[in-house]
């Protein structure tokens, strides 16, 4: 079958759903990829064909007046709606022209189009994600308010919140459904139902082991472990890196990803600080902008980005801003952590971490002092029992096949 994925984000909301698109092609799907055109070289030279897609929505987030209305809180929100509704119709656009001839989909919500897209041609889609989001549960409340503990009636109601992701866009879709024959919907319509009341099969791309599934989520929800994109046989590291990393006991890594800060070199001179008070080296990747230093202490070594699969079994820990896609690396390296959240999903992960004792309570990133993080990293370098935690969940995560559960999932389904 021809099947269409669909995503939208950072790179770490790109790189499993390559992962996944490599295992349904191993088994004799033909995939058509689509993402942000910023990606269309890593989609190619994983063998996937490339539907194009505006990247408008990435460059918004590094665009220095967005940032201004971002910083200045929600009296400005409606200033940036103005600035993201021409791109979310550019989107649909796009995603509408990638998804001729298909059969199927599996698509990102971030993308907004899909659920609507499949509905269109009637064919089958597949909601996914590495957060447990869109499925109602007693268990715990919905990701975003991972620290209110209520009761089992309270964490299933908080849901319904999950309908107010694309209601400010409701009046886009709601175009593009009059363009295409289609009724209007409400603003808070439940777009995890089909049009005849079956719920859309839902994929959750991180392990059990971390997430363990609730006993009241339906037979439609599928936790199949992460989707990881190995990298690192092909990686070829420099050699001043792997003298730094061969000269001591193993660093401290340090990275907050695609996350921005608003002075990245006062956030590299507290980690810098807290390195050293805790007296260990570090490894920092500076990301899209939130670690910038014009000078490097001796204990430190900065780079742009590396394979984490490589580098992570190198370190003695893993300080970072907890995406999805990092946390599931450190766990699977079998080595502890430190979350400084920035936002959404992060705080999450971060609670999760701590919660199975593999990682230091989450310092929000608001409330990051040298300090505070200094405390942390000592806590987990020096634990042996949180190490022997990490290194059991690690070695569970190394066995599971997510992406070929995901698949065998998927295929099961489109044989129905």
């Amino acid at each position: 079958m021809r099947i269409l994925i669909m995503t939208m984000g950072s790179r770490g909301d790109v790189q499993p759903f390559i992962a996944l698109g490599k295992g349904l092609q191993a088994v004799g799907h033909d995939i058509v990829f689509t993402t942000a055109s910023t990606y269309q070289s890593f989609v190619e030279e994983h063998g996937l064909k490339y539907a194009p897609m505006t990247d408008e929505l990435l460059r918004l987030t590094e665009d220095k007046k967005a940032k201004a209305v971002v910083e200045s809180g929600g009296k400005n929100s409606l200033k940036l709606l103005g600035m993201v509704k021409p791109i979310i119709r550019q989107m649909f656009s796009d995603a509408w022209a990638a998804a001729q001839g298909v059969d199927a989909l599996v698509y990102h919500p971030k993308t907004l189009a899909g659920y609507y897209i499949a509905e269109k041609l009637n064919i089958p889609a597949f909601l996914s994600l590495p957060l447990p989001l869109y499925s109602p549960t007693r268990a715990f409340p919905i990701p975003i308010f991972s620290q209110v503990k209520l009761g089992g009636g309270f964490n299933r109601m908080t849901y319904a919140m999950t309908r107010l992701v694309s209601a400010p866009y409701m009046g886009v879709v709601n175009e593009w459904r009059e363009s295409q024959g289609m009724t209007r919907r409400g603003s808070f319509a439940n777009d995890t139902i089909r049009r005849d009341g079956t719920p859309v099969p839902v994929l959750y791309s991180y392990s059990p082991h971390v997430v363990p599934v609730p006993n009241d989520w339906g037979a439609h929800v599928h936790a199949t472990g992460y989707w990881f994109l190995d990298t690192a046989s092909s990686y070829q590291p420099l050699a001043d890196l792997l003298r730094f990393i061969e000269a001591g006991d193993p660093p401290v890594y340090v990275g907050f990803g695609s996350m921005v800060s608003v002075d990245p070199a006062a956030k590299a001179r507290i980690v810098f600080d807290a390195l050293n008070k805790a007296g260990v080296r570090g490894v920092l990747a500076s990301g899209w902008g939130a670690l910038r230093a014009d000078s490097i202490p001796e204990n430190v070594y900065m780079l742009d980005a590396v394979p984490h699969e490589w580098l992570f079994p190198r370190m003695s820990a893993v300080v970072h801003h907890g995406g999805a896609g990092t946390t599931a690396a450190g766990l699977r390296a079998g080595i502890p952590g430190v979350i400084v959240p920035f936002l959404g999903d992060q705080p999450f992960w971060g609670a999760r971490l701590h919660e199975l004792g593999v990682g230091a309570a989450p310092i929000p990133q608001k409330k990051l002092t040298s300090e505070a993080l200094a405390s942390a990293i000592r806590s987990v370098v020096t634990d042996s029992a949180m190490r022997q935690r990490a290194e059991a969940i690690g070695a569970a995560i190394r066995t599971e096949d997510g992406v070929g559960n995901a698949v065998a999932v998927i295929n099961r389904y489109l044989q129905q």
